[in-house]
């Protein structure tokens, strides 16, 4: 397994600029609120500008690791600062830089201080702080998508907590029914269980790293954290495990990451945090933070445990499918906007591990696709959403209506979002959905019959939200002066709806650098696409996706 090296070290710049500009948005004093915005977004798009030369020097016929990195970090433990990105962690890089000036753009005024508050005596939320949190995500979530070393990941996956927990208990909605006294209240619950569910499964996790490198150890004299080198180890036979090591090893890395993915039945803190963060920061969740779960099952748990992983394959698949049925049917149910796309996420994030684990080229292929494509349309979605509740002041359903008679900019992006979400054929989610769909049922028909219920399920939630809160007549008052979308809140969402819609056209230039990647994993876990039963001369798409998968035997 050849490594390719870069001599400027281009993914630690990427992960440095916006940690840099964390540091010095904070240091901008107090009262010049609107000069530390305008930094924190010149920094994150910068750290965009990066990221999009990481993609593009990106070789998707070159070494699996590219633009690598590697230095002594901890030697008596062999723990080394050690980075590279294969086609799916450059595609992950990639969006987490792009949603995030579009979370600052969204979130300009979410931390000024309200009418009243700014008094000499009074407390008001920190703007600098806001910002600046944003970027410390950002830039640890970068270097998640980044190493290659056990236990640099680790540190990363656990370090990106203490910022999200601020985000979400220092920074909450303020349409908040209940008055701004039990917002704070439920805010705080929301934050402290978001902290304790991911702190937990991130401790059983830690275990399982530690085992990891006795494990190592003893197979190999000498102790690692280094996935290159444990994947070499893995696929030459030096590295051995008994049956039993390698399951538990397994449960420990799948049960943090199930929970920060979020899976059922350890999803339960996403609608509180979704639910109680401001919207762009609940875009932050869904869209950035939690695909650092499903990114890693397929680096770390298929790639380090492929026997544990066929061997947990039917529990996982049915949690999946359980996911994707229960997040829709609770969606469906919902009298809550924000807690709506919670639920929603919840079933995109089990079509998402559904084809993760159909171990196929195309499910694998459309689940990194999904993880790309989910955040781009939730990101639409929410921020436009969050749009309408800071103009109405609230986030229930009911108390909307007529919404496109005054606002239609709104309600058309609201739409187009909407649409993204249920996988509307032409936009981009439908392309990955549709992958996933096709590489399950080629290997598990029954599981892929019944996860296309869930897309029946989203069709009935998206429309039902956009027919009560947009259409019909105006029936309450504070609609009636309802502005539409502004220069700002436009230049936030326009971008969004041309790349859900360039993207499912043209998804092509996106999955030729992923296509290797999947070959690599399906690869590591000895698996290969199940042969047609009824071959046909051309199995190439409209869209002209190419099968990976080309690794040894099936282990079925």
């Amino acid at each position: 397994m050849s490594v390719a090296n870069t001599g400027f070290p281009l993914l630690t710049a990427t992960a440095a600029l916006p940690a840099v500009g964390a540091i010095a948005t904070a240091a901008v004093p107090a009262v010049r609120r609107t000069a530390a915005k305008w930094l924190a977004l010149l920094v994150s798009l910068a750290t965009l500008v990066l990221a999009a030369a990481v993609l593009i020097r990106f070789d998707p016929d070159g070494a699996r690791y590219q633009l690598t990195e590697s230095h002594a970090w901890i030697s008596d433990f062999g723990v080394r600062y050690e980075l590279g990105v294969d086609g799916i962690g450059a595609a992950m890089m990639a969006l987490t830089a792009l949603l995030v000036p579009f979370v600052i753009g969204a979130g300009w005024h979410d931390a000024d201080p309200a009418a009243g508050e700014e008094r000499p005596h009074s407390r008001w939320r920190p703007t600098q702080g806001f910002f600046a949190l944003i970027l410390a995500v950002e830039a640890m979530v970068l270097v998640s998508f980044a190493a290659t070393d056990v236990f640099l990941f680790y540190v990363f996956f656990e370090a990106m907590l203490i910022p999200m927990y601020f985000l979400i208990g220092g920074f909450g909605d303020r349409a908040h029914a209940a008055g701004e006294e039990e917002g704070a209240k439920q805010r705080s619950y929301a934050a402290v269980k978001f902290l304790l569910y991911n702190l937990a499964g991130g401790l059983v996790m830690l275990a399982a790293v530690i085992g990891l490198f006795v494990v190592s150890s003893d197979s190999l004299g000498e102790g690692t954290f280094s996935l290159p080198e444990l994947l070499r180890a893995r696929a030459s036979g030096d590295l051995t495990m008994s049956a039993t090591t390698e399951r538990l090893l397994f449960g420990g890395f799948f049960l943090a990451f199930a929970i920060k993915a979020p899976l059922w039945p350890l999803h339960t803190w996403l609608p509180n945090a979704m639910g109680e963060a401001t919207a762009p920061v609940a875009v932050l969740i869904t869209a950035v933070v939690d695909k650092v779960g499903t990114f890693a099952m397929l680096r770390f748990c298929l790639g380090l445990f492929p026997n544990a992983s066929d061997w947990a394959t039917p529990v996982v698949l049915g949690l999946a499918l359980v996911s994707v049925l229960y997040g829709a049917l609770l969606a469906v149910g919902q009298r809550d906007i924000k807690r709506l796309v919670a639920y929603a996420s919840i079933s995109h994030f089990g079509f998402i591990i559904l084809g993760v684990f159909a171990m196929t080229s195309q499910g694998q292929g459309g689940a990194t696709l999904y993880m790309v494509f989910h955040g781009i349309s939730t990101a639409a979605l929410m921020l436009v959403a969050g749009f309408l509740i800071s103009r109405r002041g609230s986030r229930l359903i009911a108390d909307y209506g007529g919404v496109q008679k005054v606002a239609p900019v709104l309600a058309g992006t609201f739409l187009v979002g909407g649409l993204a979400t249920l996988s509307l054929p032409g936009l981009a989610p439908f392309v990955s959905e549709f992958l996933v769909l096709v590489g399950t049922f080629s290997r598990y028909p029954v599981a892929g019959i019944i996860a296309t219920a869930g897309i029946i399920l989203a069709a009935l939630y998206v429309l039902v939200l956009y027919q009560r809160t947009m259409t019909g007549p105006v029936r309450k008052p504070e609609i009636e002066g309802m502005p539409d979308l502004r220069v700002r809140e436009v230049a936030v969402v326009a971008p969004l709806v041309a790349l859900l819609i360039f993207l499912g056209v043209f998804p092509k230039p996106l999955t030729e650098i992923v296509n290797p990647a999947v070959e690599h994993t399906l690869s590591d876990v000895r698996k290969k696409d199940p042969k047609p039963q009824h071959p046909v001369a051309d199995r190439t798409t409209w869209f002209d996706y190419k099968p990976a998968g080309h690794g040894g035997g099936d282990h079925e």
